[in-house]
């Protein structure tokens, strides 16, 4: 799913706040742990300092004892006699392995220092107590302030860039609604444009003023093209047509003449076919062509007839199979040179065996015995001029493309099923 630019430069601007967060929470929560390390450090290092100070002053002096400290002295083995009434060795049994320094033992939310000296061994235990409190507290609004300043940061950024980009996405707007035949290029005039349009908006719009000129001019002249090609081609095909007619009907016309007159008025046929063809394709979309409903099984007998010539010669059989001919309504010139296209392909790639026309009511299916297709070839059968067999000399690699084009245009896909060898399928699926 695609979505507007708006649309975008939010989700990035949530995105943006949302990693900008995650990241000072793990920074203050490292810090945290780094702040609360040094200051234990530093208060349990003056504490050992000033015990062992007193010791030395006072040797009966006591250990550390208040709500948060606790202390006990390992001393050549032994434990202080003083402590004897305060569970004596839990200390020296639960933290014997502990190297000098501070420690955190998380399990039982107790952070411990160890002091081994000459004189013996200080173990000193702090529960989580004011400092660790007031550590949380400082990270806790420190994150707070944080997530407050990039939210406020981030919506008047994301404010910003969005009365930047609201004149781009409404000239985007009034150009999708433009018709490509009469492009309204008034809705986005140098006055029509917001009030906030910068010189890039307004250098935009000024472009695609002109680049819709061009389009409506191409299309002008696509239009006047297709309807005096329509007119200019039929008009020598129609004097042939008369021609050949006049000639047929004179008595004096020997058999031979008769033939190639005959042929003569086949190829005029076949010609004002492609022609109307053409100028299908050519229209916009919108402009219905000519249509009428007409019988498929006319069709498909008249193009077999058309191509029993190419295959004089050859030992070919051409069957036309009827399980249900479909009448349709469309020009039925299209369906003439789609067939006749893929007929004439069975026919020039067939030397020997079968070629059968298949009619059911919803496709009309063409089945040869020739060369085939590789799988290489029958991806790229339909791309304009490729010929599967350049050493032919007939085509030009221009039918299957045709085919396919006037297929998708009137909702006839064209399907090609082909191995090398074995023949080819070409089905036409004609459309409810």
């Amino acid at each position: 799913m695609s979505y507007g630019l708006s649309r975008q430069i939010k989700m990035v601007f949530i995105l943006q706040a949302l990693i900008s967060t995650l990241l000072i929470a793990m920074g203050i929560v490292l810090l945290g742990m780094a702040v609360r390390h040094v200051i234990l450090d530093q208060r349990m290092q003056a504490e050992a300092e000033q015990f062992w100070n007193q010791r030395a002053e006072d040797p009966e002096h006591p250990l550390p004892m208040t709500s948060a400290l606790r202390g006990e002295l390992e001393r050549e083995g032994a434990l202080d006699d003083g402590l004897r009434a305060h569970d004596p060795g839990t200390m020296q049994k639960a933290y014997r392995h502990l190297p000098h320094g501070l420690h955190w033992l998380p399990s039982k939310r107790l952070t411990v220092y160890v002091d081994r000296r000459p004189e013996g061994t200080l173990y000193l235990e702090m529960g989580a107590g004011d400092v660790e409190k007031a550590i949380l507290l400082t990270g806790l609004a420190s994150f707070l302030l944080a997530m407050l300043t990039i939210v406020v940061i981030s919506w008047l950024s994301y404010r910003t860039s969005r009365r930047l980009v609201t004149p781009v996405s409404w000239l985007a707007d009034m150009v999708s609604r433009w018709d490509p035949r009469a492009p309204d290029t008034d809705a986005i005039s140098t006055s029509a444009l917001p009030t906030d349009a910068g010189g890039e908006v307004r250098s935009l719009a000024r472009a695609l003023r002109g680049l819709a000129g061009r389009v409506e001019e191409f299309v002008a002249r696509e239009r006047d093209f297709t309807r005096d090609a329509s007119h200019e081609l039929r008009t020598p095909l129609t004097v042939v047509r008369v021609a050949t007619d006049l000639m047929l009907a004179d008595p004096a016309t020997n058999p031979q003449s008769r033939r190639s007159l005959a042929r003569i008025q086949r190829a005029g046929r076949d010609m004002e076919a492609v022609i109307e063809a053409f100028l299908i394709l050519a229209r916009e979309a919108e402009i219905e062509p000519q249509s009428e409903e007409f019988p498929v099984i006319d069709v498909v007998n008249h193009e077999v007839e058309r191509i029993l010539p190419l295959l004089n010669g050859r030992p070919v059989e051409v069957e036309v199979i009827d399980d249900g001919a479909p009448r349709l309504y469309a020009p039925p010139n299209v369906l003439n040179v789609m067939l006749g296209n893929l007929l004439s392909n069975a026919a020039r790639f067939t030397e020997s065996g079968r070629i059968e026309v298949r009619i059911s009511p919803d496709r009309l299916d063409v089945r040869d015995t020739g060369i085939g297709m590789s799988e290489e070839a029958l991806a790229r059968v339909f791309d304009p001029f490729y010929r599967v067999d350049p050493d032919r000399d007939e085509g030009r690699g221009m039918g299957l493309s045709i085919v396919r084009r006037l297929g998708d245009r009137f909702g006839w896909p064209v399907a090609l099923v082909s191995e090398p060898g074995e023949g080819t399928v070409a089905t036409i699926h004609f459309s409810a």
